[in-house]
C-alpha cells in the first residue's frame, strides 16, 4: 500500500534526477543562456536584407556592432542586445527596421488556450514569443499552467508560489476587498455596506505589499520577461474557491487584467498568456485579460472535438460570469461580457503529406472559416529535438544539424508567425487609446 509519504519519496528521487537534465539541457552553471546569431541569419532571416548588403553596412559604418567572430570561423556572430542595436541605428532604403507598433495603446495581450493536453499550446507561446523578440518586440509572458512547462524552457525552475499567478490573485483579492471595505456606503442608498473580513493567515502573508515588477522574473532573452509559474501553485483552484467565499463581491476573474493595467503601457508591446489545459479561476482570468484568443489544435479527430467542447464550455463560463456580475465596475476597469478584438485557431503538429491531417485542416477551415490560421505548424524532427531540449527552434544552433532540416522548422514557425503578427496588428488598432 501507498500513501502521501511515497509520493513525497519519489518526488525527491525526481527532483535529484531534475538537475541531472539541468545540465545536459542548458549551460554548466545550470542556468540557461541564448546563443548568438549568425550574420546568415541577421540578414537574411531577421532583417530579410541581402547578405552582401549587411555586411556593406557593417563596413562603412564602424559605429555599428559588428559581433564576433569564432576561433578557426569567418561568419559573425551577434547577440540579441546587439541585433536590437542595429535595428534601432539601420535603416534600408530608408525605412527603419524597427516594428510596427500602434502610438499611443498598452501592450496587446493574446492568451494561447485550450483544454486539450498536448495540443501545443506551450510550444506555440514560447515560438511566438521568440520570434516576437527576435522581430524586435518587447514581450511579457504569462505562465497561468501549474505543469510550468513555458517557465521552465525559458529558464526558470527555483520558483516560489507567492510570485505566480496565484499570488497575482492573492494579492488582488487583499486589495479589492480594502477598496470596497473604504467604501463605508452605498452611493444610492446611503446604507452601510458590509464589512468583508479577510483572515490572517493570508493577511500575514505580505502579499498585498507586493510591488507589481516583485512578479516579473527576467529570461535569458533580453527582451522577453515571464511571469512564471510552479507545481506549488497547482492548489491555486482549491485557493480561489476559498477566496470567492471570503468575499462574494470580488470580481476574481479580472484580477491578472488588474494587475496588468497597472504596467506602465510603454513597459511591453506584447503580453502572451501560456494557459492550462482546463477552465478554472487561472484560465479564467487569462482569457478575461486577453485581447486576442490563440487556440491551437492538433489535427486529429479527437483534437478537434475537444477544441469544440473547449470553445462551448468557454462560452458557457463567459456567460456565467456575465450573469453573475453582468454589470461594468468602473472602479475596477472590468466590463462584461467579455469581448476579444479577434479569435484565431491554429493546427499544430501537421504533416502536409498525411492524408488525414489534410481533411482535418480543411474541416477546421470550413467550420470557423476565417478565424483559422492558413499556416499551420508542421511537425518536423527539429521541432520534436526543440521539445526534448526545451528550446525553441530559434534557440537551437542550426550547425547541430543539417541547416535544410532547421530552416524548415524556422519557415513553418516563421509562418505562423507573420500570421500571428498580421492579426495582432490589425487587432490592435481596435484597442483604445490610453493616452
Amino acid at each position: 500500500m501507498y500513501d502521501h509519504t511515497d509520493l513525497a519519496n519519489l518526488q525527491a528521487q525526481s527532483l535529484k534526477m531534475q538537475s541531472w537534465i539541468r545540465r545536459q539541457t542548458f549551460s554548466p552553471e545550470m542556468e540557461k543562456t541564448l546563443r548568438r546569431f549568425s550574420s546568415w541569419e541577421v540578414s537574411e532571416l531577421i532583417f530579410k536584407i541581402n547578405q552582401s548588403t549587411f555586411r556593406g553596412r557593417l563596413a562603412a559604418e564602424p559605429d555599428l556592432p559588428s559581433g564576433e567572430v569564432e576561433p578557426e570561423g569567418r561568419q559573425r556572430w551577434f547577440s540579441l542586445d546587439e541585433i536590437n542595436e542595429l535595428r534601432r541605428k539601420m535603416k534600408i532604403n530608408r525605412k527603419s527596421l524597427m516594428p510596427k507598433r500602434p502610438a499611443g495603446k498598452r501592450a496587446f495581450r493574446v492568451a494561447i488556450a485550450n483544454f486539450k493536453g498536448g495540443a501545443g499550446k506551450s510550444t506555440v507561446a514560447l515560438h511566438l514569443a521568440h520570434a516576437s523578440a527576435l522581430d524586435g518586440y518587447r514581450v511579457l509572458v504569462v505562465d497561468f499552467d501549474p505543469q510550468a512547462t513555458l517557465s521552465h524552457s525559458m529558464g526558470l525552475n527555483d520558483v516560489s508560489e507567492e510570485h505566480t499567478v496565484w499570488g497575482i490573485m492573492a494579492r488582488d483579492l487583499l486589495r479589492e476587498t480594502d477598496r470596497m471595505n473604504a467604501a463605508v456606503t452605498g452611493a444610492e442608498s446611503g446604507a452601510a455596506l458590509p464589512q468583508r473580513r479577510i483572515p490572517s493567515s493570508i493577511r500575514d502573508m505580505g502579499l498585498g505589499d507586493l510591488r507589481v515588477s516583485d512578479f516579473i522574473m527576467p529570461t535569458a532573452w533580453p527582451t522577453i520577461d515571464i511571469v512564471p509559474s510552479c507545481a506549488n501553485a497547482a492548489f491555486v483552484e482549491f485557493a480561489s474557491a476559498q477566496y470567492r467565499h471570503l468575499n462574494p463581491d470580488w470580481t476574481f476573474f479580472g484580477a491578472v487584467s488588474r494587475y496588468l493595467d497597472a504596467l506602465p503601457d510603454d513597459s511591453y508591446d506584447l503580453i502572451i498568456f501560456d494557459c492550462p489545459p482546463a477552465i478554472g479561476y487561472q484560465s479564467m482570468n487569462a482569457v478575461f485579460a486577453a485581447d486576442m484568443l490563440y487556440v491551437p489544435s492538433g489535427p486529429g479527430y479527437w483534437e478537434y472535438d475537444s477544441t469544440t467542447s473547449f470553445i462551448g464550455q468557454l462560452s458557457e463560463a463567459l456567460a456565467d460570469l456575465n450573469d453573475g456580475f453582468g454589470q461594468t465596475f468602473s472602479a475596477e476597469k472590468v466590463s462584461l461580457p467579455k469581448q476579444f478584438c479577434d479569435i484565431r485557431f491554429l493546427m499544430t503538429r501537421y504533416e502536409p503529406g498525411n492524408e488525414l491531417h489534410r481533411a482535418m485542416f480543411q474541416a477546421f477551415g470550413k467550420v470557423f472559416g476565417p478565424h483559422v490560421a492558413k499556416h499551420p505548424i508542421e511537425m518536423t524532427r527539429a521541432v520534436e529535438q526543440s521539445g526534448r531540449f526545451l528550446s525553441s527552434v530559434y534557440e537551437i544552433d542550426y550547425r547541430i544539424m543539417t541547416r535544410e532540416t532547421w530552416r524548415r522548422a524556422r519557415a513553418s514557425f516563421d509562418g505562423a508567425y507573420e500570421e500571428f503578427k498580421t492579426s495582432v496588428l490589425d487587432a490592435w488598432e481596435k484597442l483604445e487609446k490610453t493616452s
